[in-house]
């Protein structure tokens, strides 16, 4: 690789978007999060939904950094806006890419020996910006969500967070998985 295409991948140590592997992962991944958000969720009232949406995008940061964490949350967002019909909110957006934004760069530069405690911190620390700050706020300048049913998003997302960094944390324990997941991010693999 030359010194220009190493400049292309590269923003200071962190990779933009790594190989094919991680481009067709990150595919599948804003699929998840469609499916799981748009044609999954659970309508509790107007503004409440109880969904798994943010799995993938979290996945996505934490195990590809959060250049690709925050392009599948965009994608996401935006894709899924548009297959169901509702009007994209900007805000929601910039919630779904700081959610993968957030949680690779937690993941990185945190805890990186242990698992538990990085994985953690990576998934409270996204929900708590995206999901219970910014899109709570989108949420109140769109559509004038009332204050008393955006706090009751706090709750929730400690509740859904605590069940995805659950599930994350159990992948990453798996060794096959784990040698999956190096192997996707290692340049040198054959495909």
């Amino acid at each position: 690789m030359t010194v220009n295409e190493q400049k292309k991948t590269m923003a200071g140590s962190l990779k933009l978007f790594g190989s094919i592997r991680v481009m067709v992962a990150a595919a599948l991944f804003i699929a998840m999060s469609i499916i799981l958000g748009k044609f999954l969720a659970i309508n509790v009232g107007g503004s409440i939904r109880i969904s798994l949406e943010n799995l993938p995008v979290l996945m996505a940061g934490i195990f590809f950094g959060p250049f690709v964490g925050a392009a599948v949350g965009i994608g996401a967002d935006v894709i899924g806006s548009l297959m169901k019909g509702y009007a994209i909110n900007p805000f929601i957006t910039l919630g779904a890419a700081s959610i993968g934004l957030v949680s690779g760069i937690v993941s990185m530069k945190f805890l990186r020996d242990k698992k538990l405690l990085n994985t953690a911190a990576a998934v409270m620390s996204a929900h708590t910006i995206g999901s219970m700050i910014i899109k709570s706020l989108g949420l109140y300048i769109y559509y004038g969500t009332p204050l008393n049913v955006l706090l009751l998003r706090i709750p929730l997302y400690i509740c859904i967070g605590a069940l995805e960094f659950y599930i994350i944390y159990l992948l990453l324990k798996n060794k096959a998985f784990s040698a999956q997941l190096e192997r996707m991010c290692n340049k040198n693999a054959r495909l």
